[in-house]
């Protein structure tokens, strides 16, 4: 039986040990052995520790029973799950123990069949996921962290050095704070693996799919500790999310220096935005707004039109490409100070004149697709939910409500403008042309406002522009003020009670106007 001194530690006289990811497994097995454990395996495990030289006990020989129905049962036992559930100082648990012979288990390590890496493999069958549904893992890990009073559990080779620093320091034994943090990892990571078995079952085509479910699990895997979050007074990390394969958390850093909180924030916007467009478009961020959008044959001309928009805000921007990026177009890039260049993939020459630039940073998103899904907002005492934004409108949603009707450069200027509005804070002013930016008015309490900062920032003739609004103009004013910068042609979602007084506004000012019916609030 294991020992219990009055300060909370336990001797390690029994380990179990069962892993798919062997990284270390061999160098903790030594050390318990040092310390005169009794190791029990199973499987591919065993072999591998028999192989490293060490003596190991199988399941099999502990339970009475072999690995049956191709290892699907093998640990679900009493004699595992008593030696691990057993409370030490409890007569009737020791009694029982006795009787049925079930030695106490003081150690658990663990880590679970890959089912995650798995499902993501493309043409993956449901058989062969099932397949990798964890069941003795996930007992074991369960059972353990909920006697973490006795035994100790490890689900991460990540966390074998800090055991095997605590076995170091109190000779064999580990004490309550350490089972006690690592019961709550093992907790966690049972959380994250039965969300990602519902999440893949959820997903199948013959289940019937709730936008917003009664119950949302997020589990959140960090994957590094940043500098720190908005200001420097604030601690911050980057964690995955188990439901997004792709996104801006899990792009590749090609170079420089870590990825910032701010930096993270505003990639994403960038990449959201690029990512709305099927032509080949850049957009140039700061502080989650578009300081310049462009859209071109080539990646260098879409840059050159997005930066042409404000060159002086595009200074220590974040820079969003939708497209491979080339040599022309690595070469404008640098020539100002850029936080972050972000972009599907990029030309070995082009990274060699990136990576010129030590205060760059360099992300490769491998992939055009933008987030789906769910969006969560975090308020006191809760969680805000909601469907993205992955609204996308045409020509056809279009509805005309002036005299005048849209010339077709019109309506390109028009949906190019409402895709940059789309990704704009509220309230939020679009002017541009068909292939950019002229002029951007965000995040103002007043539209009225928004239209003026947007006109008064452009760096390029507004005469001939058009206007996109994110959402309806709530009175003539707005459009009084866009139509004296001689703007030819507005795109609004419409639904106003004044609707009637602003399209003779459009009328009066001989101005096209179009309604969408949809409201892009960005907040």
């Amino acid at each position: 039986m294991a020992s219990e001194t009055s300060n909370g530690l336990r001797r390690i006289q029994r380990a179990l040990l069962s892993v798919s990811d062997k990284t270390g497994i061999v160098e903790l097995a030594q050390t318990l052995k040092s310390y005169r454990v009794e190791l029990i395996s199973t499987g591919g495990t065993a072999k591998t520790l028999r192989d490293a030289g060490l003596d190991v006990r199988d399941v099999s020989d502990l339970t009475g029973y072999p690995e049956m129905m191709d290892g699907r049962v093998k640990t679900l036992h009493p004699r595992v799950h008593g030696g691990l559930l057993a409370l030490r100082d409890n007569p009737q648990h020791v009694a029982a123990m006795n009787e049925h012979g079930i030695a106490p288990i003081d150690l658990v390590v663990i880590n679970l069949y890959p089912f995650e890496s798995t499902v993501a493999k493309p043409g993956v069958t449901q058989e062969e996921a099932i397949e990798q549904i964890d069941i003795g893992g996930p007992s074991m890990i369960r059972s353990a962290a909920k006697n973490f009073r006795d035994v100790a559990v490890l689900v991460d080779p990540s966390s074998y050095a800090r055991v095997l620093e605590e076995l170091t320091v109190n000779n064999g034994s580990t004490d309550l704070p350490l089972r006690r943090s690592l019961a709550a990892a093992a907790f966690t990571k049972t959380a994250a693996y039965d969300r990602a078995i519902s999440i893949y079952f959820n997903s199948q085509p013959d289940i019937e799919k709730t936008l917003l479910p009664d119950t949302e699990v997020l589990v959140l895997s960090k994957m590094n500790d940043l500098r720190y979050g908005e200001n420097p007074h604030q601690s911050a990390g980057l964690y995955r999310t188990s439901t997004d394969t792709n996104g801006v958390a899990r792009a590749e850093l090609l170079w420089g220096k870590e990825m910032s909180y701010n930096n993270y924030v505003d990639a994403e916007a960038a990449w959201q935005l690029v990512c709305d467009f099927s032509d080949t478009a850049c957009a140039i961020i700061k502080h989650t707004n578009p300081a310049g959008v462009g859209i071109g044959e080539t990646a260098v001309e879409a840059y050159q039109r997005a930066l042409a928009t404000d060159p002086i805000s595009a200074f220590g921007g974040i820079v969003a490409f939708n497209s491979r990026v080339d040599v022309p177009a690595a070469q404008a890039a640098t020539k100002i100070f850029t936080e972050v260049i972000i972009a599907h993939d990029y030309e070995p020459a082009a990274l060699e004149i990136l990576q010129a630039k030590k205060n760059l940073r360099v992300l490769r998103m491998g992939s055009e697709e933008s987030a789906s899904g769910l969006e969560y907002k975090q308020i006191s005492g809760g969680m805000l939910v909601q469907t993205r934004d992955n609204h996308n409108l045409t020509v056809k949603d279009l509805k005309v409500v002036t005299v005048r009707q849209p010339t077709d450069q019109e309506i390109r200027a028009l949906l190019f403008a409402w895709i940059v509005c789309k990704h704009t804070k509220s309230n939020a002013i679009v002017y541009a042309t068909e292939n950019q930016t002229v002029g951007v008015g965000a995040g103002q309490m007043s539209r009225v406002d928004s239209v003026k900062i947007g006109a008064m920032r452009a760096q390029l003739p507004i005469q001939g522009s058009v206007l996109a609004s994110d959402a309806f103009f709530p009175f003539r004013d707005g459009l009084d003020e866009a139509a004296k910068n001689g703007i030819t042609a507005v795109i609004q979602p419409g639904g106003s009670v004044r609707d009637d007084e602003v399209i003779s506004a459009a009328n009066e000012h001989g101005l096209a106007m179009v309604f969408t019916g949809i409201r892009h609030f960005k907040h």
